[in-house]
């Protein structure tokens, strides 16, 4: 039964705290998909406890919320009462927390079986996809949440400040993004999942196509009896996703998207500047609905969650009110500041995909202005696998800037540099070049800018923190 928006309370849960989270310790407690649990959990009552690399405003944000942190990785850091060490993918190894915890006996848990435990007493709703997800899951908490719903919720990026990526709400519905990227997402049992669409990436842990397609399934054979999967119908992956589970006949299925064949069809996206106006036919009703964030891939995003809300028993027309109050989330299209008439611009984009929409979206609402883009590349397998398209798409830019690739968890590859990248754009008629440091990006890129022009900053890594360095250099 769904819940009751004019009063939150008649749907109110109460989980608990399972006993091996009682006092947890997180290696890594700063990331992004950490620090939400691990805020979850302190909200719950948790002694949290955990380590980071650097002081950072999410460690802030936690150690605001009770929690722990120690600044570096020692064994030393494993309080001698932890009753399991949670970790990610990323974490090595060789981290002496982990070997500490291995020597001593206390049990290792995935991020992944973490969360899955706090959504057990919920009402799950799981958004994966290749790209979107942070976007899309964002809409829904703030949505629901502006129904009065009070969602618990579990994001990959923070809302509007460091540390609300995550929230304990009193309402049943948990709205969880749902990683594909180590196959994390078969843990999860949702009511309700959305696909938004099916690419290759994550090529460490991905060799084809049809993995990935396995991959998605086993999400899919995850959801709850009676629960429903959205897809989308504007992408070929999400399509074939859709054709091999209903031959299945074992997952019901509903489409969205600007196709002819959707089950929800997108009728129009008007754009106005960064906003848009979208309009959709869902269940013979037309219904039109703003969305204050630009692009077709966020109104499509709308329309995903506008569906899976409908599922969960949400009435349309609220719900479609409630997207409307959805301004972004940081670092997706985030507007980072404007001196002398230059605007900087925050995107996470790091996947050809997520670039070239971005990039689109951006173009609309620049008017006579140029995009220019200072791009970091993230990941040395994800290069070495798309240089040439991610080239392609800097091509949409009028000028690029091009820094050094962003390793993260990842060893150098041979060969493997941002030149490759650099030449597939120039290939494609870009005009890009090279910055041999992050300051020296930053200096580039300013000192290309003219007024009305909008600036990009653009990747996964660290090139976020340049925007401030880019709005001192603009300034007269």
């Amino acid at each position: 039964m769904a819940a009751d928006a004019a009063d939150p309370a008649t749907a109110a849960v109460s989980p608990t705290v399972p006993a091996a989270l009682a006092r947890p310790h997180f290696i890594g407690i700063g990331g992004a998909g950490m620090s939400g649990i691990a805020k979850i959990l302190s909200q719950r009552g948790a002694r949290v406890e955990g380590s980071d690399a650097r002081e950072s405003l999410t460690v802030t944000a936690l150690r605001g919320l009770g929690a722990t942190v120690h600044l570096g990785h020692d064994a030393a850091n494993l309080a001698a009462d932890a009753t399991s060490v949670v970790v990610s993918s990323a974490i090595r190894p060789d981290n002496p927390e982990l070997a500490a915890a291995a020597e001593r006996g206390v049990p290792v848990v995935h991020r992944s079986d973490a969360l899955a435990s706090l959504m057990e007493a919920c009402r799950p709703l799981a958004v994966a996809g290749t790209h979107g997800k942070t976007t899309t899951t964002s809409m829904l908490a703030v949505a629901l949440g502006s129904l009065g719903l009070d969602p618990s919720y579990a994001i990959g990026g923070d809302l509007d400040e460091p540390g609300s990526n995550a929230h304990n709400g009193r309402g049943e519905i948990f709205v969880a993004e749902a990683d594909e990227s180590d196959r994390s997402f078969h843990k999860y049992a949702p009511e309700v999942a959305i696909v938004l669409n099916v690419e290759l990436d994550h090529h460490a842990n991905y060799a084809s196509m049809e993995e990935i397609y396995e991959s998605f399934e086993i999400f899919a054979g995850r959801i709850r009896p009676g629960g429903t999967l959205i897809v989308s119908a504007d992408h070929e992956g999400a399509r074939e996703l859709t054709r091999r589970l209903r031959a299945r006949g074992d997952v019901k299925v509903r489409t969205y998207g600007e196709a002819a064949d959707a089950d929800v069809r997108v009728l129009d996206i008007t754009p106005h500047g960064l906003t848009s106006e979208t309009t959709v036919l869902l269940d013979g009703t037309e219904l039109t609905f703003a969305v204050f964030v630009p692009g077709r891939h966020y109104a499509s995003n709308a329309v995903a969650a506008l569906v899976a809300g409908t599922e969960m028993g949400l009435p349309a027309g609220d719900l479609a009110k409630a997207l409307g109050t959805y301004t972004g989330v940081r670092r997706r299209l985030q507007l980072m500041g404007e001196a002398n008439g230059v605007q900087v611009i925050d995107s996470y984009a790091h996947h050809p995909t997520e670039m070239t929409a971005d990039l689109e979206a951006i173009r609309g609402g620049a008017g006579d202005g140029r995009v220019l883009v200072l791009f970091q590349p993230h990941l040395f397998s994800r290069t070495q696998e798309l240089a040439t398209e991610m080239g392609e798409a800097l091509a949409l830019a009028d000028a690029s800037v091009v820094l050094d690739i962003y390793p993260a968890r990842e060893d150098p590859i041979p060969g493997v540099t941002s030149e490759l990248i650099i030449d597939a754009a120039r290939a494609a008629g870009a005009d890009v070049r090279h910055a041999e440091s992050r300051t020296a990006g930053a200096e580039l890129v300013a000192g290309m800018a003219a007024p009305g022009d909008l600036v990009l900053t653009m990747g996964a890594g660290d090139v976020t923190d340049l925007g401030p360095r880019i709005l001192a250099g603009l300034a007269p």
